[in-house]
Order: structure tokens, then C-alpha cells, then sequence
């Protein structure tokens, strides 16, 4: 016998029928967003640049190989770039795995240790791309002739960069997996079309390619490369044949200059250059000067 109209019980059934209609819906989404088959096709490069030294560019999470080379490009005239789409970014696969260091790595070794072999080369990183720059030389650190690190974030373990991010607008969201994947999945199945639009003055390629990531890719990479890894160790194994080189914003929110200044302690001979009033996006909003500092840590 249906319950009449307006008492509690149709109330709670219409709630509980609103919640799970709701539930099967972001369900339907997540399906949709769903990581492809591991495929094994190898990450997506873009080359720029047919003579001079060889520097590949990693962006930070969310970033494509058009992040760097609205910034870089003009130096291809001089330089060979090789600018790389992450696992589970841009034009790379995206499979469902566990997105950790090692494995990020080990794509990016697929891709490296060719154009390695004329000669190593110099890593850029920003961001995220930057810690995975670091993890990278250590590892393999006969390919690395220097590293230019911009925006960095060190921590010193996963749980002081957790403590640091909270303290962020919308914290909560960035620090607990649920939420983060949610933002992530809801913001590009449903907002995605007017992320160009909501972007303000980020350069409409750089807002159109944070589409081109999945809840998956996004979330266990946050959570594996920065709230799960402690780079110190690695940066105590790079070798001195591996020059450092940071460039860093004084008014980055996301990665704390004095993560920086700390790492400074322990590697004196790493060089530290900072601009003042850039924040986290230094690469696109002070591009010459980001150029002019690559171009000095290549003398190094």
C-alpha cells in the first residue's frame, strides 16, 4: 500500500530515491571517466628543435606538452626540446593503475633513454614534473646532465604536505581522496566545456588541456608523487655530476619556498633563483625570465 502523500515515510523513500538516482548517475560518470586498457603504448612527446642541447620538459599535474611550450618555444632555434605528456595526461595513456613514482618512471625511462643516448640530458620540471624530475636522475643518473626544478614542492614527507595543502582554500577537498576524486570527475564530465571560460588569465590551452586527464589519473597521482613520497632521499643520491638548478616564486601558496631553502641546506652546491611577487604558475606568467634562467643553468 502506497504511503500517503507528504507523510514521513514518502518523504524518506523520495529521499532515498533522490540519493540513489544521484548515486547511480556519478556512478555512470565515473564509468564513463574510466581509465583505458594498459596498453603499453608509450607516453606522448612533442619535439622541437633540431641542433644544440638536448632539455626535456615535464609539466605539473594537469599540464600537457602545450604548458611548456608556450613558455619554451622560442628556444628551439638553439636547443632540442623534448616536451613530454605524463602517464594518465594530455595525449598520454591513461590506464587503470596505480599511478606511483616508479611507475610514472618507468614510462618516463621508455621515452628518455632513447633520446638519452645522444648524450644525457637536461631535465625541466614544474610542479609535479619537477619531483619526478628529481626521482628520475636519481635513478637513472648517467642520462642527467643537469635538472632545472620551477615550483617545486618539498614537504619533507607526506604527512607536513598534507598539513601545508589543508591550510589552502578548499584544503579539505585536496587532502581527502573521496572529495578529490569527486571534484575531479564532477568538474571535468560537467564543468569541463567551461573550464576555457571560467579560467581567467590562464592561457586558453592550459585550461582546455586540464580536461585531458581522468578522476583516476589525477587522484592516485596527487596521492602517490606528493602526499605518499619523501624526495629527500633522492635528493641526497643525485651525484655532483648533476647540477641543480631551482627556480621558484616567493609567493607560491602551493609549494612553500622554504621546502626550497631547506633543500638548499642540504646540497650547498644546488642554486637557488627567486622571483619576487610569482606565484605557483611562474613559468607562464614570467616566461623571459624563466627562459633566461634555463638558458644560465645550461652554463652550469
Amino acid at each position: 500500500m502506497s504511503e500517503p502523500r507528504g507523510s514521513r515515510r514518502w518523504w524518506v523513500k523520495r529521499v532515498a530515491l533522490g540519493v540513489g538516482t544521484v548515486s547511480l548517475g556519478i556512478a555512470a560518470l565515473a564509468v564513463a571517466d574510466a581509465d583505458g586498457a594498459d596498453t603499453g603504448r608509450p607516453l606522448f612527446v612533442k619535439r622541437l628543435g633540431a641542433t644544440g642541447p638536448l632539455l626535456v620538459f615535464l609539466p605539473g599535474i594537469g599540464g600537457t606538452t602545450r604548458y611548456w611550450e608556450l613558455v619554451v618555444a622560442s628556444l628551439r632555434d638553439r636547443y632540442r626540446l623534448a616536451l613530454v605528456d605524463l602517464l594518465g595526461f594530455g595525449r598520454s595513456p591513461k590506464p587503470w593503475t596505480t599511478y606511483s613514482v616508479s611507475r610514472h618512471l618507468a614510462e618516463l625511462e621508455r621515452v628518455i633513454t632513447p633520446v638519452a643516448a645522444e648524450g644525457p640530458v637536461v631535465l625541466v620540471g614544474h610542479s609535479l614534473g619537477a619531483r619526478l624530475a628529481v626521482a628520475y636522475a636519481a635513478r637513472f643518473p648517467t642520462q642527467v646532465r643537469g635538472l632545472v626544478l620551477v615550483s617545486m614542492p618539498y614537504f619533507a614527507g607526506g604527512d607536513n604536505a598534507k598539513r601545508f595543502v589543508a591550510r589552502r582554500d578548499n584544503g579539505w577537498i585536496w587532502t581527502h581522496m573521496v572529495p578529490f576524486a569527486l571534484a575531479c570527475l564532477l568538474g571535468r564530465r560537467l564543468l569541463g566545456w567551461a573550464a576555457p571560460m571560467l579560467a581567467g588569465d590562464v592561457p586558453r590551452e592550459v585550461a582546455e588541456d586540464m580536461n585531458q586527464m581522468t578522476w583516476r589519473s589525477s587522484t592516485s597521482t596527487m596521492w602517490e608523487v606528493i602526499y605518499r613520497y619523501d624526495l629527500t632521499a633522492d635528493l641526497l643520491r643525485l651525484p655532483p655530476s648533476v647540477a641543480v638548478t631551482f627556480l621558484h616564486g616567493d609567493q607560491d601558496e602551493s609549494a612553500p619556498l622554504t621546502g626550497i631553502q631547506d633543500i638548499a641546506l642540504l646540497r650547498p652546491s644546488v642554486a637557488v633563483y627567486v622571483r619576487e611577487g610569482a606565484d605557483h604558475s611562474l613559468p607562464l606568467k614570467h616566461r623571459a625570465w624563466v627562459r633566461e634562467n634555463i638558458i644560465e643553468a645550461l652554463r652550469r
